[in-house]
């Protein structure tokens, strides 16, 4: 796909996203705040036999964050607790098509920072230094 495309699915995401809302049965959820750009983002998972089986996110942000958030959460869905744990930049970047750059590197990794870190509080682990890193 062409840049321009992947610009173009990345707005679709941000104008149109996918698993908006409040879960009201999750298992956990984990509040995170990106100072750099304002990004605002709770994730809330339904942990079902050590798979996600359900997500949803609230938010706001910039367009690269909440697209992030809305592709997240579409891939995470049927993935085990174990899968989350070794997703990491390449996850986003594979996701969003394109590389975010330096400038926007925050924005779009905090949906899988915050995922993570949801992951990790369900199973009463400490967070590891590469999603702190995210």
């Amino acid at each position: 796909m062409s840049i321009d495309m992947y610009a173009e699915e990345i707005i679709s995401h941000y104008e149109h996203p996918h698993n908006k809302g409040e879960l009201k049965d999750a298992n956990v959820s984990m509040h995170e705040y990106n100072p750099l750009c304002g990004d605002d983002l709770t994730m809330y998972l339904k942990i079902k036999d050590g798979k996600i089986e359900d997500v949803k996110f609230k938010g706001t942000g910039c367009a690269i964050s909440m697209a992030s958030a809305s592709m997240l959460t579409d891939f995470i869905k049927g993935k085990s607790i174990s899968d989350i744990e070794r997703m990491g930049l390449p996850t986003i970047i594979e996701l969003l098509g394109i590389d975010p750059g330096p400038a926007r590197l925050k924005c779009a990794t905090l949906s899988l920072r915050t995922v993570k870190e949801a992951a990790f509080l369900y199973q009463h682990k400490e967070i590891d230094r590469a999603t702190k890193d995210l």
